[in-house]
């Protein structure tokens, strides 16, 4: 059952499968990840993707009333794939669409008004499908990315990639060999988070591609929540538990955000409050409230 807007919102662990390999999705499916991405774009050779648009079809139209939430990589707007691959999986009704390589927000408008033409041709309700695009995957999107806010109800969160925007650039690299991202992955991964902060959606990191590094991902996703981001992108199962866990809210910080909530809840003209021993503002409201927004 396609699910609201606000539910979608609220994902940890968005695992990718390849769309042309029906174990690896249900694999995926069972993995206990929040949001599983059946794969149309880069996991798909050319000359399968007619094939992998009708399994991924086929397997959302199997799917279960426990499955996660489903959503599918569409190709990349400017390409001839795009199109067929919209046609052949709206009627089935996948939770969202995960958009490649837009330039920038009017790629999400443009493909929000593609979709609300295929719902009302399958009849499904207006913005049924939700959309996640990876908004810094070219040159021109990293200028773009203050600007989602106009996009609208179907817009659930941004992530970013650390692969294409540096190989669009003609970089060599995007890690430098102590493993920190280079200057550009590193502009881009802050202004999603600021972009999506912008458009008042969350951030979802980008993917630990080492997937046998299971210290080092959980480190690299705490590092990432600590800066703001919601959840995280895996590329293999064995991924998802550790991203679920350091994701997932504490029971002191659930208490602590509902404390803030009420307080402010009961001083409604109040700009500055103390609790426990310490001053909260309203940037402390909406913190809270976003934690809250997203159990």
């Amino acid at each position: 059952m396609t699910q609201s807007i606000g539910e979608r919102r609220a994902q940890r662990s968005w695992l990718f499968a390849p769309g042309d390999q029906p174990d690896k999705m249900a694999k995926a499916a069972a993995s206990g990840a929040g949001a599983v991405i059946l794969d149309l774009e880069d996991s798909v050779a050319e000359v399968a993707k007619p094939a992998a648009r009708a399994a991924v079809r086929d397997f959302l139209e199997a799917r279960s009333p426990a499955s996660p939430r489903l959503w599918v990589r569409i190709n990349p707007l400017s390409t001839i794939h795009a199109t067929a691959d919209l046609a052949a999986v709206i009627a089935a009704r996948p939770d969202g669409i995960v958009l490649p390589k837009p330039d920038g927000p009017q790629d999400v408008v443009k493909l929000a008004a593609h979709l609300a033409a295929l719902e009302a041709e399958a009849g499904l309700a207006e913005n049924a499908v939700a959309i996640l695009p990876i908004a810094t995957e070219t040159p021109a999107s990293i200028f773009a990315l203050g600007g989602y806010g106009v996009v609208g109800p179907r817009l659930v969160g941004l992530t970013w990639g650390a692969e294409d925007l540096p190989a669009a650039v003609g970089a060599q690299i995007n890690r430098h060999p102590d493993g920190q991202f280079t200057d550009l992955c590193r502009i881009a991964r802050a202004l999603c988070i600021a972009g999506a902060a912008a458009a008042d959606v969350v951030a979802i990191e980008t993917v630990y591609p080492a997937f046998r590094d299971l210290d080092g991902l959980r480190d690299y996703a705490a590092a990432g929540r600590r800066e703001g981001f919601a959840g995280m992108m895996a590329i293999h199962p064995a991924q998802v538990a550790i991203i679920e866990e350091v994701f997932r809210p504490a029971a002191a910080e659930i208490a602590h955000a509902r404390q803030v909530v009420e307080l402010f809840a009961a001083n409604p003209q109040a700009g500055a409050l103390a609790l426990n021993g310490r001053m909260i503002d309203r940037p402390h409201l909406k913190q809270a409230e976003r934690l809250l927004a997203g159990l």
